[in-house]
């Protein structure tokens, strides 16, 4: 265990990830999102191939035993995956990105429900107020005041929000496949799906990139599956409860490179309803670590009660 190496290689994925979506914003208004999802979920396939044989775990990564499960979660991911790219074309990049973290506050809602996790009070009003964050950040496009029919910037509020649910959803069956399956099955199998499913959008139509769009294309690639990599060598050096929380620095990373980039500043309501979530998300996630050890606790006062 390595906490410091394990917070550096989270807080690099976030940028990773962050410079994806900022690239992906960058190019979203001159390519179909089918197209663009492609892209990103193909190219992402390379660093990892190239992670997995380097580890000498090829083909054995790759070997499964519930295609099903792959493709439940590979259909909510990538509808997650279409809807969040294509919110970015309508909104600031540091709203976007706000928005998303509605999909951990859905996590456990839908632990409670799918997989009858017992979720106890503490739990249920972080979510509460976490939820009240989200209705905050969406309330200068969906206010009385915001004219949402037909409005741009609502409807990529809606189609943020609703891969973040989306997203939800995958991370529910992702819990289920690590039961039985390896991490790059989960990984390959998902970007393998997401890349059949942005490719047979071509029949709608695509465009062809110029030379400097299609490097900004491979580059988006790259950066999601280095993006992933890192994420799993994070939890490789440091407990989960310590790792998770540094999710956040999403928003630090997503207000610097939008106003660099994009010259955007995020409203007061953003800023606001995203720091109401963030507060929310880590109390959940300390909550967690707190009940992991009372259970652990607990496992080892009763053997030695019995010795």
């Amino acid at each position: 265990m390595s906490p410091l190496l394990g917070i550096t290689l989270k807080l690099v994925s976030a940028l990773a990830f962050t410079l994806m979506s900022a690239g992906i914003k960058s190019i979203s208004t001159r390519y179909p999102t089918g197209e663009i999802v492609f892209i990103r979920s193909f190219f992402a396939m390379i660093p990892l191939l190239i992670w997995l044989a380097w580890r000498s775990e090829l083909p054995a990564a790759l070997k499964t035993d519930n295609l099903r499960g792959h493709l439940k979660r590979g259909i909510m991911g990538s509808t997650g995956m279409f809807c969040g790219f294509a919110a970015l074309q309508f909104l600031p990049l540091s709203e976007a990105v706000a928005i998303g973290y509605a999909a951990p506050l859905a996590v456990v809602v839908l632990a409670a429900l799918v997989l009858k996790e017992r979720v106890r009070i503490y739990r249920w009003s972080a979510v509460t107020i976490g939820f009240v964050g989200v209705l905050i950040m969406l309330s200068p496009h969906l206010g009385a005041g915001a004219h949402p029919v037909g409005s741009n910037a609502a409807l990529g509020a809606m189609l943020g929000l609703a891969g973040a649910f989306c997203s939800a959803f995958a991370s529910i069956e992702v819990r289920l496949l690590t039961s039985t399956e390896r991490t790059g099955a989960i990984v390959f199998y998902f970007m393998l799906l997401t890349s059949l499913l942005g490719l047979s959008t071509i029949l709608l139509g695509w465009n062809m990139p110029d030379l400097q769009d299609a490097a900004m294309m491979v580059l988006i690639g790259i950066l999601g599956g280095l993006g992933q990599i890192l994420i799993v060598q994070a939890y490789r050096y440091g407990d989960a409860s310590l790792i998770a929380p540094f999710e956040y620095s999403t928003m630090l990373w997503a207000v610097a490179i939008g106003w660099f980039w994009f010259g955007e500043w995020p409203a007061l309501a953003i800023l606001i309803g995203a720091t109401i979530v963030i507060a929310s998300g880590i109390y959940v996630i300390l909550r967690e670590r707190q009940l992991g050890l009372a259970r652990r606790e607990q496992r080892e006062v009763g053997p030695s009660r019995m010795t």
